[in-house]
């Protein structure tokens, strides 16, 4: 049974007024979710903690940790994300101070000795592996929507005015659509990292896999890849947690 080493940070950030990232780390190294909340006043904030205490609970009920069959712990995984999207609607519904609140979502999950890895929105979840790194995860935004049909390039989306306009998160119907999660089978010396999208509104995808790799140490490598988006830049909160595989 391979090892797990984490660390993580969230700030608010040098423009906004509060923190509407949320995150959880299992105590037993089972799961970990990253939450990057959206909408007036508190109200994101609202969804991404509802998102955070929701799927915990849900995948601890639903969730064979010791492993089984790839459909099953896919279904348990998107059984929860759905829970948690029918809650924030329905919270949404009744209390006009949160209404239209929502939030993405990424989680990387534990079942027996394979890795779960999916989300909704735009935050994201990479792997480095062997000096390769990869996004694990799809942005659900317009931007990459116009990307997968030829409409723009790669160096247009960059700065493409739709990039931070999502399709699909969790608030609305589409939230429960699926994570489309993909199954890992880890080996020592990966490393994972999931943010919310203020990393990348900082620096780039060079950069994060340079700092990714830059040390042994997850909470010093969360530290610096926060930093780091924070001086690029970066106009929204920031939120990232590091994975390491021993």
């Amino acid at each position: 049974m391979l090892s797990i080493r984490t660390g993580h940070v969230s700030i608010t950030g040098n423009f906004r007024e509060n923190n509407e990232d949320n995150y959880y780390i299992d105590n037993d190294q089972r799961f970990f979710i990253v939450a990057d909340g959206m909408g007036g006043q508190n109200a994101g904030e609202k969804a991404s903690a509802i998102a955070v205490e929701v799927i915990p609970r849900e995948l601890q009920q639903l969730l064979d940790f010791s492993g089984g069959p790839k459909a099953a712990t896919v279904e348990a995984i998107d059984r929860a994300v759905e829970q948690a999207n029918s809650e924030i609607m329905a919270l949404s519904e009744v209390d006009p101070s949160v209404r239209n609140m929502g939030t993405t979502v990424v989680l990387l999950v534990r079942a027996g000795n394979n890795f779960y890895i999916g989300g909704v929105g735009d935050s994201r979840v990479y792997q480095l592996r062997k000096s390769k790194m990869e996004q694990l995860t799809k942005d659900h935004s317009l931007t990459q929507a116009l990307l997968e049909a030829g409409t723009i390039n790669e160096e247009e989306a960059k700065t493409h005015r739709y990039r931070n306009v999502l399709y699909r998160y969790l608030g609305t119907k589409d939230g429960a659509s699926g994570t489309e999660a993909v199954e890992v089978r880890p080996t020592a010396g990966d490393r994972y990292f999931l943010c919310s999208d203020g990393i990348t509104d900082g620096i780039d995808d060079d950069t994060i896999q340079k700092l990714l790799s830059a040390s042994d140490d997850p909470q010093q490598v969360a530290e610096s890849l926060v930093k780091a988006a924070q001086e690029g830049g970066s106009r929204d909160n920031i939120t990232g947690v590091v994975v390491m595989v021993d």
